[in-house]
């Protein structure tokens, strides 16, 4: 199994990519309720996150990455927190992040 497949089979099964140019650059793009539920699913299997992006009309507003938060990109306390400080800065935000799954999980 990919990396790809995992996340679609495993994380953003019930939720709706609102990329609508994902074939060309090939992110999940999320609502602020969806991608609070894909942080959890995250947390859960023990990815990894190294970025996290949000949009506003098509466009990058905010990113932030683990090393800001001096956190390895695998605890979820760094992602948690972005994802908060986002949330209250404004409303209605479109997210993306980057992620990674480890072999194991793969294997499985």
């Amino acid at each position: 199994m990919t990396q790809q497949e995992f996340l679609e089979k495993n994380v953003f099964l019930d939720f709706k990519n609102l990329n609508e140019n994902f074939e060309e650059n090939q992110l999940h793009y999320f609502s602020e309720e969806d991608f609070e539920k894909v942080l959890e699913k995250a947390e859960y299997f023990g990815l990894t996150i190294y970025t996290m992006d949000t949009i506003v009309d098509g466009v990058s507003n905010f990113s932030m990455d683990h090393t800001r938060f001096h956190k390895k990109a695998t605890d979820p306390k760094w992602y948690k927190k972005a994802f908060l400080t986002y949330k209250n800065r404004e409303k209605g935000l479109i997210y993306t992040a980057t992620y990674k799954v480890s072999p194991k999980l793969l294997a499985r």
